[in-house]
């Protein structure tokens, strides 16, 4: 059974690689003239979406690391570095401005019926960084009751995020420009911690190994 602290910091790294808190303003854009009933649509189908996807790659991660020939460690190192780079992003709000140039294609290319899969799900909330923790952390949660317990965790955050999207108009006002710019860099530098971490532990066996 995982450790309380591999649960925590699992938790926190999914949930701030996800970022509601800067998918909110984007949500509201791409939902502009919807109704709430279908903006909630949205937001339902687009939660489902990212929950597959990551799940997948919470319950076969080191299966498609073994397909590749690539050892934990050593992914571990890469996706550390990803999530160094995407922490370094959101401290400078490089991520954001990347984010809100996806959600002016989508809006010029696909109906509002899909825009729940493309940007929202993927690649806004289901994105490389959260699907390089996902995997990453797989490898703690090796076990039948792990991929369970991953998933639970995975499932948490989605829901957070919807709670993000469900109260987005309240949120976005109540925290305003300088408030979800503080909160994401404050996420940033929490990330920036944890994919060191990440490095260091897979530089560390590496070298054992």
């Amino acid at each position: 059974m995982p450790s309380f602290d591999l649960i925590f910091n699992a938790f926190v790294t999914i949930l701030v690689t996800i970022d509601p808190p800067g998918l909110a303003p984007l949500f509201l854009a791409l939902t502009g003239g919807m109704n709430r009933s279908e903006r909630m649509q949205v937001a339902i189908r687009a939660s489902v979406i990212a929950l597959i996807v990551l799940a997948v790659f919470a319950v076969a991660g080191n299966a498609i690391l073994q397909m590749f020939g690539i050892t934990l460690p050593a992914f571990r190192v890469a996706g550390g570095l990803l999530l160094f780079y995407i922490a370094f992003e959101m401290i400078f709000e490089r991520r954001q401005e990347r984010k809100e140039k996806s959600a002016d294609k989508a809006i010029t290319r696909d109906h509002i019926r899909n825009i729940a899969a493309f940007p929202l799900a993927i690649p806004l909330m289901a994105g490389p960084g959260a699907i390089s923790a996902t995997v990453l952390l797989s490898g703690s949660f090796q076990t039948a009751v792990g991929h369970l317990l991953l998933v639970g965790i995975i499932a948490a955050c989605i829901a957070i995020n919807w709670i993000m999207f469900a109260a987005a108009e309240r949120v976005d006002h109540f925290l305003g420009e300088t408030g979800r710019s503080i909160l994401t860099r404050l996420l940033g530098v929490i990330l920036a911690a944890l994919a060191v971490q990440f490095v260091a532990d897979g530089i560390r066996a590496l070298i054992l190994a």
